[in-house]
């Protein structure tokens, strides 16, 4: 990846609707070697997707909260496919230390929160939940630099 590659990156993180001419026009190329280019890094897999960003709050999921969950290896089989099948889960990764998965959850109340939570404790064992108050950074982008030169 070049510095133009980096830059078309860093605005489609910024905002994914931006336009090829607003984008070519950072860039100073062509509208259509920034499709190509854009192009190039879908097929190679840098860019997986486009997303929108929604208020939870707007749309009544109310409660945010980070599951922890104390997985046996051989769980994993049951647990994986479990936790894809469930809207709420916004995110689940394999982590380090005594709880081997920490999830990332959405619900419209704490008793929804309390109801989930009795099942995967009655399904895959100990858990701990901490229930967000507030959000100080929202999920973003990393900003890319060319690593040649460190250039907005």
């Amino acid at each position: 990846m070049d510095q133009i590659d980096c830059k078309i990156i860093n605005m489609l993180e910024e905002n994914a609707r931006v336009s090829l001419k607003e984008i070519s026009a950072a860039c100073f190329i062509s509208s259509p070697a920034i499709a190509a280019r854009i192009s190039k890094l879908e097929e190679s897999g840098v860019i997986t997707g486009y997303h929108v960003s929604v208020n939870m709050e707007k749309i009544d999921y109310h409660v945010k909260a980070f599951i922890r969950v104390q997985l046996e290896p051989k769980q994993k089989s049951e647990f994986y496919p479990y936790m894809r099948s469930i809207p709420n889960v916004i995110e689940c990764n394999c982590v380090t230390g005594d709880y081997s998965e920490l999830i990332e959850v959405v619900f419209p109340s704490t008793t929804d929160l309390d109801n989930f939570i009795n099942e995967i404790q009655r399904r895959f064992g100990k858990t701990s939940t901490q229930i967000v108050f507030s959000t100080s950074v929202e999920h973003r982008g990393v900003k890319l630099q060319n690593k040649d030169k460190d250039e907005d």
